[in-house]
């Protein structure tokens, strides 16, 4: 049962990454409303963010009790480890910085403001750091055996 639970985890989390990734795209390039895009899109990711610190959790305990200190020689065991690490540092780190950046721009939007080229910085961490995670996603999909 706990190994079917971690293929179902897996899936989740691999499909909630995507799924999110691909959505912010489709948010901004269909409102009209940057703001509003980016505050839909802000919410997606910080739901996706819980998803991978439970899933994470999960996986590298089962693992751990599945195959003791063997796992840590497992690619699957250091792909959802740094994983978790990108999911820490975006959710508690990148997303607080962007987060800041806005609320100084306030009243004005972010990007009609002298944090402009800052947030465009930060905005570009997060992407590359997502778009880690999504490969690592990959990984872990087809290590999961």
């Amino acid at each position: 049962m706990a190994y079917r639970l971690s293929l179902i985890i897996i899936a989740l989390w691999a499909g909630a990454l995507w799924t999110t990734g691909v959505s912010a795209y489709v948010l901004f390039d269909s409102l009209q409303d940057k703001q509003l895009a980016g505050s839909l899109a802000g919410k997606l990711f910080t739901v996706v963010s819980y998803i991978g610190l439970a899933s994470a959790f999960y996986l590298l305990v089962y693992r751990l009790v599945q195959f003791g200190t063997p796992a840590l020689k497992q690619s699957f065991f250091w792909a959802v480890f740094f994983m978790l690490l990108l999911v820490l540092a975006g959710h508690f780190g990148i997303q607080h910085v962007l987060e800041g950046l806005k609320a100084q721009a306030l009243p004005a939007d972010v990007m009609q403001s002298v944090f402009a080229d800052r947030f465009k910085t930060w905005h570009g961490v997060a992407s590359m750091a997502y778009l880690i995670e999504c490969i690592l996603a990959i990984v872990m999909v087809l290590k999961a055996r």
